[in-house]
């Protein structure tokens, strides 16, 4: 496999409530499903069919399409393809699923504060890499899964591969194949976000993985849908 395009989820339900609850300065996130099944909000919904125009450029030449099993990530990708026949048959692959918070699930960053400030100290210490809240996954952990899965397939025949994901897994999976080490990947993070519906790409080259393209957002601005940056770590916290 030579090249890979890495898409996160249009904006989810889950995305604009964290957002206006740090806002707030709330402590807890109102959500009342589980994440697996967050749906895409309306603008989530207007960017995925804005990934149309990106489909229509480059569906032809993917070979493999792998999606997270999350309802927002599945709802993304059904919406790019608007229904039309796909080549490249989407495969869910749990791996791909976002990290999971354990205890620290829908709390903001005063939340985790008030409620847990045992782990808020922990994570200080441990740093956002290594830190696993109870019952939940370390960055590390994300990076392990994805190992496992892109052993499994960057191997495989096909040239190009499509991924629909999220955005911890996106920039996991740059840590492991550009490669980076714990410093540059969290230097990486504090300067970019992944936005909502954009498309990341890299290539492989003689000299290794190459990034080509980050969290480009072209196709929406071209087809006038909102584009937005909402980080998916709702676990920090306070300084």
């Amino acid at each position: 496999m030579n090249r890979l395009w890495l898409v996160r989820h249009g904006e989810s339900e889950g995305n604009v409530a964290a957002s206006k609850a740090e806002r707030e300065g709330a402590a807890v996130i109102t959500l009342d499903v589980r994440d697996a099944d967050v749906p895409l909000s309306p603008v989530g919904e207007k960017q995925a069919r804005a990934l149309r125009t990106w489909m229509e450029t480059n569906g032809s030449s993917v070979e493999e399409c792998w999606v997270s099993p999350y309802h927002r990530a599945r709802q993304t990708l059904a919406l790019a393809l608007g229904g039309a026949a796909d080549a490249s048959r989407p495969r869910v692959d749990e791996r791909l699923r976002d990290r999971e918070l354990g205890i620290l699930d829908l709390l903001t960053t005063r939340g985790v504060h008030e409620l847990h400030p045992d782990e808020a100290a922990r994570r200080r210490h441990l740093g956002k890499f290594f830190h696993r809240p109870p019952g939940g996954e370390s960055w590390a952990d994300v990076a392990l899964r994805l190992r496992s899965f892109l052993a499994e397939h960057l191997e495989r025949p096909a040239d190009t591969a499509l991924i629909v994901a999220h955005d911890a897994v996106i920039m996991l999976v740059l840590y492991i194949l550009l490669p980076m080490d714990e410093a540059e990947l969290l230097a990486f993070t504090a300067a970019h976000t992944v936005r909502n519906a954009s498309v990341t790409e890299l290539v492989r080259t003689d000299e290794g993985w190459k990034l080509v393209t980050f969290s480009d957002v072209t196709h929406l601005k071209s087809e006038g849908a909102d584009v937005t940056v909402h980080s998916g770590e709702t676990d920090a916290p306070h300084r």
